[in-house]
């Protein structure tokens, strides 16, 4: 029998639909067991030793990853090599959370032994009430009977849907817990466009600035804003703070008489400035809102000083925009 495409686009959405219903499900049957593997994980003073064999291994995987890219220091160990010698790589300071739906995979045992014979804490995560797994363990996290998408329910579907969810679950309650801020996040996430998003002004800004006294003479402000290049010169009062900035449209506002007056005469006051510890998306988002091409960047320690000058086109070449 050959199946339309109508029937495959039914099949398609009734497989999210039950993945879906399953991960309604466990966050119903979230308990006890959750708060208690949160605690296990904060109280190690070592890595998440995260653990599971076939399927429950590829998701082992993404949950080790996601735990070290937020803050909690993780290491995916396989347990066939964990019982030809990686078991070295657990230590009593470790946790481990071991993933298995039937609770019974043999090739878990030995890392299951060692985490006893060590007094490591050994988080369980299975879908079988009184399993191996999860009389073992010190907190047992048992997932709800849910179906498995297919029809013949042999395939591993929603229960590791629901895996890989409550591994999410856990990363960020531990990382809402430790307060983990985008800045964080950008140290385990230098490249990519990830990485470019969270770039900081710092990384991008300049710092040889157009910069004149307020007293200069427009004739001589003039020549360092076309030197620069930047189209925008910066204008500190006494005491080197950054009194005010001025632009191509300051210039055309003052045009009758221009050469005779100050910076201080034709500057805007009170310009918008960035930290350099801010986002350079953040910086992007102000260019945006003023309708300018650049910022000024000051000392956040409160002094008003220019330490440097970001330039949307600095923005736009690091992939930020």
């Amino acid at each position: 029998m050959t199946s339309s495409t109508t029937d495959f686009l039914a099949i398609g959405r009734r497989v999210i639909r039950r993945e879906a219903e399953a991960l309604d499900l466990l966050a119903e049957h979230l308990g006890d067991s959750f708060n208690a593997a949160v605690t296990a994980i904060l109280g190690a003073q070592g890595r998440v030793i995260v653990c599971g064999m076939g399927k429950s291994g590829h998701i082992a995987r993404k949950i080790a990853a996601t735990f070290a890219s937020t803050g909690t220091p993780a290491q995916y160990v396989h347990p066939g090599e964990a019982s030809h010698g990686d078991l070295g790589m657990v230590t009593a300071a470790d946790v481990a959370l071991v993933l298995s739906n039937s609770g019974e995979t043999p090739e878990l045992a030995d890392i299951i032994a060692h985490t006893r014979r060590f007094a490591i804490p050994l988080i369980g995560v299975a879908g079988r009430a009184g399993s191996t797994l999860l009389r073992q363990s010190d907190v047992a996290i048992l997932l709800p009977p849910a179906p498995e998408a297919c029809e013949t329910g042999i395939v591993p579907t929603s229960s590791t849907t629901m895996t890989l969810a409550l591994g999410d679950a856990l990363a960020i309650a531990l990382m809402e817990h430790r307060q983990f801020t985008p800045e964080h996040f950008r140290v385990f996430h230098p490249g990519g466009k990830l990485g470019a998003r969270l770039a900081t002004v710092r990384q991008l800004m300049h710092t040889d600035l157009p910069l004149v006294p307020d007293t200069t003479p427009m004739t001589e402000t003039l020549l360092s804003m076309t030197q620069k290049g930047f189209g925008v010169v910066g204008v500190t009062q006494a005491g080197g703070g950054l009194a005010g900035i001025i632009t191509d449209g300051d210039l055309r506002r003052h045009m009758q008489g221009l050469l005779s007056l100050t910076a201080a005469q034709v500057m805007t006051r009170n310009p918008r400035t960035i930290s350099p510890d801010a986002l350079a998306e953040k910086a992007v988002a102000v260019m945006q809102e003023r309708k300018i091409t650049s910022l000024f960047v000051v000392d956040p320690q409160g002094s008003d000083h220019a330490v440097g000058l970001i330039h949307i086109h600095d923005c736009l070449r690091a992939g930020v925009v």
